[in-house]
């Protein structure tokens, strides 16, 4: 058992890090990436500057390999972009350390089941390897490992555009007006988005800092114009923390962007449940209900940033243990529920929360949050070192945790603010001042600012 074989999907920095404690653990680590290079995902938001600084982004385990290459370290307090993060850290993780010799890249995972059992069958189950089928260009490739971890993420399988989580209707036929995620609005996508109108749909941080872009980019190029489509009908509530918010980045953001609507610069549709897209005389016309009750905007482009979804196409063979709602392990699912939690107190966890009814097998990373939007990476590093431990037998270090979250001070509990300052989110309940919504709130608007950022 300790020459364990460990498969591990995606070569992102969860599963670099998965790679990292399995090797450390004296286990074989082998890691199958879809992309023709490691952290290809993150190549996608090269232009985003990440919300916590660099001490929160370096994996320890992966920081001991890259020790003995002569690796500069980053400034523990820096903020870094996509782009540093490869260049800076996943970059040489993969290519100078003992890690290159078990990626292999454009390598996409199509199925994973178990030697001679299908999904079915049960009895001795537990012994048998898994069958890992993938796709390299060459042809179909197989192999077989002991256990596995799957750190493929979500980010290409976005959200649709349709409000009840279908494609809105023409969503599929004017694919070429529609971009997901975050795209560089002002770098390789600048001729796309300069001098158009651009809307995007959404209220979560990738929506927040596209609109941001698009304004820079109107300040540059006269005639960009930038509509913000929001389901929700207070857009306050995509303003975060501010000042109360303990990753700082994240805060500012929310404040910036707050600034910039109250100033007009960005036009707000609130209420707009997008039901259908159709082309009219080559722009975009995104409508919202319909009948006497319905409404529509006229764009050039659409930029749908309403989250991610795990993929489960290829392990339809194995016994996966899923919340129905959130698509996350059952164990974890009621610590992150978004109907939930919104206030960055998720306690960090480990193998014991990510096991299915598979054994050997885990999802770690983003894929392992369902559809709850509030991962973290350093969650995700917490979540492989508990794997790996639990994998080489050592459950006391799997059960230790070794993770101390920074709390964001966002009071969005169950979806009313209120609600979450009477369960004890933010300090509590506010106790002289009634317009604040919580203690921190209350707090805030005493030192004269205008509040924590929960209303």
């Amino acid at each position: 058992m300790n020459a364990k074989t460990v498969a591990i999907i995606g070569a992102g920095p969860v599963g670099l890090a998965a790679a990292a404690h399995v090797l450390e653990r004296g286990m074989s680590p082998i890691v199958l990436e879809a992309g023709s290079e490691a952290g290809h995902a993150v190549r996608q938001w090269q232009q985003v500057q990440l919300f916590s600084p660099w001490e929160y982004n370096v994996d320890k385990a992966a920081a001991r390999l890259l020790a003995p290459t002569g690796w500069n370290s980053p400034d523990p307090s820096a903020y870094p972009t996509g782009g540093e993060l490869i260049d800076r850290y996943l970059t040489p993780l993969a290519t100078r350390t003992p890690l290159r010799e078990v990626i292999r890249t454009s390598s996409r995972v199509s199925a994973i089941s178990r030697v001679g059992f299908d999904k079915a069958k049960t009895k001795g189950r537990e012994l048998a390897p898994f069958e890992i089928r993938y796709q390299n260009g060459k042809g179909p490739e197989v192999l077989r490992a002991d256990a596995v971890i799957d750190t493929s993420g979500t980010w290409f399988s976005p959200n649709p555009a349709g409000g009840n989580g279908l494609p809105a209707i023409g969503e599929r036929e004017c694919a070429g007006h529609i971009a997901y995620g975050m795209p560089d609005v002002r770098g390789a996508g600048r001729a796309r988005y300069a001098g158009r109108t651009v809307a995007v749909l959404g209220a979560g941080h990738s929506a927040v800092g596209t609109l941001i872009d698009l304004v820079h980019l109107a300040g540059e190029a006269p005639g960009t114009q930038a509509i913000w489509l929001l389901r929700a009908a207070d857009p306050a509530k995509a303003f975060g923390g501010g000042r109360n918010d303990k990753l700082a980045a994240r805060g500012e953001l929310g404040s910036a962007f707050a600034a910039l609507v109250a100033s007009g610069k960005i036009r707000v549709e609130t209420e707009f449940g997008v039901t259908h897209l159709a082309e009219t005389e080559g722009r975009l016309e995104i409508a919202a209900g319909s009948g006497c009750s319905g409404r529509s905007v006229i764009v050039d482009e659409l930029i749908v940033s309403t989250g991610f979804r795990p993929d489960f196409s290829f392990l339809s063979e194995l016994r996966l243990r899923l919340d129905p709602a959130i698509e996350a392990p059952v164990a974890l699912a009621p610590l992150i529920d978004p109907n939930e939690h919104s206030c960055g107190t998720v306690r960090p966890h480990g193998a014991r929360e990510l096991a299915h009814e598979e054994p050997g097998f885990y999802m770690a990373g983003m894929k392992s949050y369902g559809r709850a939007p509030t991962f973290l990476m350093m969650t995700g590093y917490e979540q492989v070192r508990s794997i790996a431990a639990d994998l080489a037998g050592d459950k006391k270090a799997a059960a230790r945790v070794e993770l101390v979250l920074p709390e964001t001070g966002v009071c969005t509990r169950g979806g009313v603010e209120a609600a979450g300052a009477v369960s004890g989110c933010c300090g509590g309940p506010a106790k002289q001042e009634s317009t604040a919504c919580c203690a921190a709130d209350e707090a805030a608007k005493k030192a004269g600012a205008s509040g924590c950022g929960c209303l």
